[in-house]
């Protein structure tokens, strides 16, 4: 009798072991492929054999200490390292962006400056002093040269020459010369500036000077 209670307590026991055993080999419950969920009888050991991973790799994808003792428990869950791969993949993409936006920035000022300058070329010329401005109408003198001309000593400004003239408050007007008259011989620094009577300013004569663009 003896005997075969001693046979039976050991068939118990060798299929008590089996089972923790083949329970121990399961895999932990997976999630999605960034996580498991831990089931009894897991460790770290059995996870990393199943995924195909490092027990390392786990341990620092979940922030275990490498080597250490890592004790889990059913429910929890673990993460896999190429959860943490992907999850910093955003973060280099954002320092390229910022980058870029900054060789944006640090060009724009670049293209501004260069655009002013060619515009402030493109407006200067040779300067020839300061001149004596009048103003007529030529409508007036029954002229159709229209309001773009001006009339000057043809000695100085031949027919054709285009005129930057600033007028002494700051007034910038762009003429070209298409007339000439008695007062420019024996005026030669003096110009007469076409405008129509309603524009012409109320002191009727002032300086300004002249630049050949």
């Amino acid at each position: 009798m003896k005997k075969v209670l001693s046979i039976a307590l050991l068939s118990a026991t060798a299929l008590t072991a089996m089972g923790a055993t083949a329970k121990t080999a399961e895999a932990a419950i997976t999630v999605d492929s960034t996580r498991v969920t831990v089931e009894a009888g897991d460790t770290y050991k059995s996870i990393a054999a199943n995924k195909g991973i490092t027990i390392a790799e786990l341990e620092q994808a979940n922030g275990r200490e490498v080597g250490g003792f890592d004790l889990i428990f059913p429910g929890e869950t673990v993460y896999l390292p190429s959860a943490t791969t992907n999850a910093a993949a955003p973060a280099q993409t954002s320092t390229v962006d910022t980058t870029a936006t900054q060789t944006q920035a640090a060009q724009a000022p670049a293209a501004t400056t260069q655009s002013a300058t060619q515009t402030q070329t493109s407006t200067t010329g040779t300067s020839h002093g300061t001149f004596k401005i009048s103003f007529y109408d030529p409508a007036v003198l029954g002229s159709s040269m229209g309001y773009g001309g001006v009339a000057a000593n043809l000695s100085v400004f031949p027919k054709g020459t285009q005129l930057k003239i600033t007028l002494a408050d700051g007034t910038v007007m762009y003429r070209t010369v298409n007339d000439t008259g008695t007062f420019a011989y024996s005026n030669p620094q003096q110009l007469d500036v076409a405008m129509p009577n309603a524009s012409i300013p109320s002191y009727g004569v002032t300086s300004a000077t002249v630049e050949v663009i």
